[in-house]
């Protein structure tokens, strides 16, 4: 298995072109979860390895990871160096493979950023915060609890309410609809331009643009 160290750690770094971010998309393993609402995050980094031209391959840490430069900063230089990541454990125990991966790397919370599914948010809209609570999110709730703090990056992306009385754990292990299917590569690319935009400008200026837009 290659080593996916990096050279210099951030503790080390001194630009925002040599910092190293973590950012993580959540979701279930295997082909029958692929297509869940709940596997957003999974989507949402395919997409930022396909901008970056990465590809992802098994880690120690239970998780596949690519590692790229993500964005331009001012200046034109490249942006910083990121570890794609996405657990390859279920959703409930992604801790384990993150609190790992941050470890292995040197990363430290604050530049952890982590992609998933909400549900308190409507359909393709996307939300970035800081800290706070899981809002009911198991595989935040674990997170949190495995890196011991609540204070890393979320970029919340809408999946919507379940319609009537559907219990909301059925609702997210179902695919998406037809119709928001037609509408799901433009969620993803909001959610991959979120990302790009926290580690280019920072969380504030991703908040500015993203939560106007919504």
């Amino acid at each position: 298995m290659p080593d996916h160290r990096p050279d210099q750690s951030p503790a080390t770094s001194t630009s925002a072109s040599d910092s190293l971010w973590l950012v993580v998309g959540l979701g279930n393993p295997g082909p029958s979860y692929a297509g869940n609402r709940h596997n957003v995050g999974h989507m949402a980094l395919d997409a930022l390895a396909t901008r970056a031209g990465a590809r992802f391959s098994a880690h120690r840490a239970r998780a596949a990871v690519a590692e790229a430069r993500i964005g331009v900063l001012p200046g034109g230089r490249p942006g910083p160096r990121v570890i794609l990541a996405k657990p390859a454990t279920y959703m409930n125990v992604s801790g384990g493979p993150v609190a790992g991966l941050s470890q292995y790397f040197g990363v430290e919370p604050g530049n952890v950023i982590v992609v998933h599914d909400e549900v308190d948010i409507p359909f393709g809209t996307v939300k970035l915060k800081s800290g706070g609570g899981e809002g009911g999110h198991n595989g935040l709730r674990d997170i949190t609890k495995a890196l011991g703090t609540r204070d890393y990056v979320r970029v919340r992306t809408g999946v919507g309410r379940p319609p009537g009385r559907m219990d909301t754990a059925d609702y997210v292990l179902k695919d998406f609809s037809g119709a928001e299917r037609k509408e799901l590569p433009f969620l993803l690319d909001d959610a991959a331009d979120a990302v790009e935009m926290v580690l280019t400008d920072g969380l504030l200026a991703a908040q500015g643009r993203f939560h106007t837009k919504a």
